[in-house]
């Protein structure tokens, strides 16, 4: 091969390897957002049920500099939640606000929280275990977590099912809140005694999901979820009068972002 010919081809492999080793280093972002709507009970510890908006966000993936996280190179084929990889990720939940009417006339309003925190998970191809707690930023002010484990099978076109046993736990602060009832309240007229939780464990449970792609970018969710209250929770007289199960199901239309900059 004449020497000019080796050293073009010699030049057009190192641009090429130089352009790939460029475009690996971008910072890339990897994100889903998920909205739809649910029916979960009226209020913790509640024997009626609403339906109400309901979404998610998850960071899927992240790399800037020699900072990775995940694999945001791949395509994200399911929740975001069920990403395969271990550390930290985002938490969220909220509680919709309570209002002291009807059999509930005499008990303060409580206004909706919004609780953010951090999670840690190790997520295999077929299981999962997790832990998350969050601080509720607006609302109660209390601290609420959950644990959790899965079984995940997914198939090759991206269909997904997850499903095992959930722990929620909350300070007191968040327990007197949502399962107390102040000398206060009484005086005002509230049809309960008063009662003074503590903090701890107050539900355990199963949950049941399922994840059908549409396309590359987007898919339908779904879960189903039991939890059932104990302790302090399962003793308050608010959840006499409601329900010591908690039945709650969901569904919606999730997109996924791979962003390069």
């Amino acid at each position: 091969m004449p020497l000019a010919l080796r050293a073009l081809l010699a030049l057009f492999i190192a641009s090429v390897l130089m352009s790939q080793q460029a475009r690996a280093q971008a910072p890339l972002l990897a994100f889903s957002i998920g909205m739809g709507a649910g029916v979960a009970p009226l209020y913790p510890g509640a024997g009626d049920s609403s339906l109400r908006p309901r979404g998610q966000f998850g960071v899927t993936g992240l790399q800037f500099g020699t900072i990775r996280h995940d694999a945001p190179d791949k395509p994200m084929p399911g929740p975001s939640r069920l990403a395969p990889g271990t550390g930290f990720r985002g938490a969220f939940d909220m509680i919709e606000p309570r209002a002291g009417t009807g059999a509930l006339a005499g008990m303060q309003d409580i206004g909706r929280a919004v609780e953010v925190g951090v999670g840690l998970h190790h997520t295999a191809s077929k299981w999962q275990i997790y832990a998350d707690i969050r601080y509720a930023a607006i609302g109660h002010h209390g601290i609420r977590g959950e644990l959790g484990a899965n079984l995940i099978w997914r198939s090759a076109s991206g269909q997904m099912l997850h499903g095992g046993p959930r722990a929620d736990f909350g300070t007191a602060r968040f327990a007197r809140s949502y399962f107390g009832v102040t000398d206060q309240e009484v005086l005002d007229g509230a049809a309960f005694p008063a009662f003074r939780p503590g903090g701890g464990v107050h539900s355990v449970g199963f949950e049941l999901g399922a994840y059908q792609p549409l396309s590359p970018d987007w898919g339908i969710t779904g879960a189903l979820r039991f939890d059932r209250l104990r302790g302090d929770a399962a003793a308050s007289p608010l959840v006499h009068h409601g329900n010591r199960g908690q039945l709650a199901s969901e569904i919606g239309l999730t997109r996924h972002f791979n962003l390069r900059f």
